[in-house]
C-alpha cells in the first residue's frame, strides 16, 4: 500500500528548522515528563486540549516570551512569564487534527525572553476517513484557461462504505469533478484496478482555468490544494494537492 505524506505539515516543519537544531545543543534545558508526550489516535477534523507538564533544571529562572507549535493546528496557549529554578511549568494549548493525516509528530517550542528555545515533543497518528489512490497532480507548464484533468479512486479507510465526497465551495472556483460508483482491489505494490470488493469512487478531476491572484502572481510556480466535503464525515478536510508552473 502507497503511503502518503502530510504535505502542509512538510511546508510547515522548515518554519522550525533552525530553532529545533539550537534546541538539540541547549545547555539551560526544560525537561518534560514524559519526553515524548503520546497523542494516540484521533480522527482528522478532531479539536484536542493538551496540558504538558515539565520542570526548569537550568539552575536559574527562565522568563518566557511565547510558546509555539511546528506546523498548523495549535492555538489558546496558556503558559507562566517565568518558570522558577527546579520549579515546575505547565503549558495548555488545543490542537486542531484537520489538514492532518497518518504518524505525526508535533513539536512544542518555549521561547525564552532571551530567544533561547525549549522544546516539547509529541507523537501520535491521525486516522482520515477517506483514502486517496493518488494525492498529487501534475499540470506541468501551464497558461491560464488550458484543461488539465485527472482520475484517481478514492474510498473510505474502514473500506466498508462509498465515499460521499463533493468538492469544497472553494475548490469548485478552479475546478469540477465527475464521480463513477466503483469497486476495486488493491495489490501488494499498491496498484488499483476496478473489479475487486472495496467500494469506491473512481473521479476525474477538471481545472476550470486555474487563476492566479495575489501573491500567486509573483509565483512561477503553481500549488493549488484542491479540498473535498463529506456530510458523512464533516469534520473531515479531504485534498489533493495540484503542482506545475505557469508559462
Amino acid at each position: 500500500m502507497k503511503k502518503f505524506f502530510n504535505t502542509r505539515a512538510i511546508i510547515g516543519a522548515s518554519i522550525f528548522a533552525s530553532a529545533l537544531a539550537t534546541a538539540a545543543f541547549a545547555i539551560d534545558p526544560v525537561v518534560f515528563t514524559p519526553a515524548v508526550y503520546p497523542i494516540g489516535e484521533v480522527n482528522q477534523g478532531d479539536v484536542k486540549h493538551f496540558v504538558l507538564k515539565g520542570a526548569n533544571v537550568s539552575g536559574k529562572e527562565i522568563k518566557l516570551e511565547n510558546v509555539m507549535c511546528q506546523g498548523n493546528g495549535c492555538s489558546n496557549f496558556k503558559f507562566p512569564a517565568s518558570i522558577a529554578n527546579k520549579g515546575p511549568v505547565v503549558v495548555e494549548f488545543d490542537m486542531d487534527f484537520s489538514e492532518m493525516e497518518g504518524p505525526i509528530s508535533p513539536t512544542v517550542v518555549l521561547v525564552g525572553t532571551d530567544g533561547k528555545p525549549y522544546t516539547a515533543a509529541m507523537e501520535g497518528t491521525v486516522k482520515a476517513p477517506f483514502f486517496f489512490s493518488e494525492k498529487m497532480f501534475d499540470a506541468g507548464y501551464y497558461t491560464a484557461g488550458e484543461k488539465r484533468e485527472w482520475s484517481f479512486y478514492v474510498w473510505e479507510t474502514d473500506k466498508k462504505a462509498r465515499p460521499d465526497l463533493t468538492l469544497s465551495d472553494e475548490a469548485a472556483k478552479d475546478f469540477s469533478i465527475k464521480t463513477k460508483n466503483v469497486k476495486v482491489k488493491v495489490d501488494e505494490n499498491g496498484k488499483v484496478t476496478e473489479g475487486g470488493k472495496i467500494p469506491a469512487l473512481k473521479i476525474t478531476l477538471t481545472t476550470k482555468g486555474l487563476s492566479r491572484e495575489g501573491w500567486e502572481q509573483k509565483q512561477q510556480s503553481i500549488r493549488k490544494f484542491v479540498g473535498f466535503k463529506s456530510k458523512k464525515y464533516p469534520k473531515a478536510t479531504p485534498e489533493v494537492l495540484v503542482v506545475g508552473f505557469w508559462k
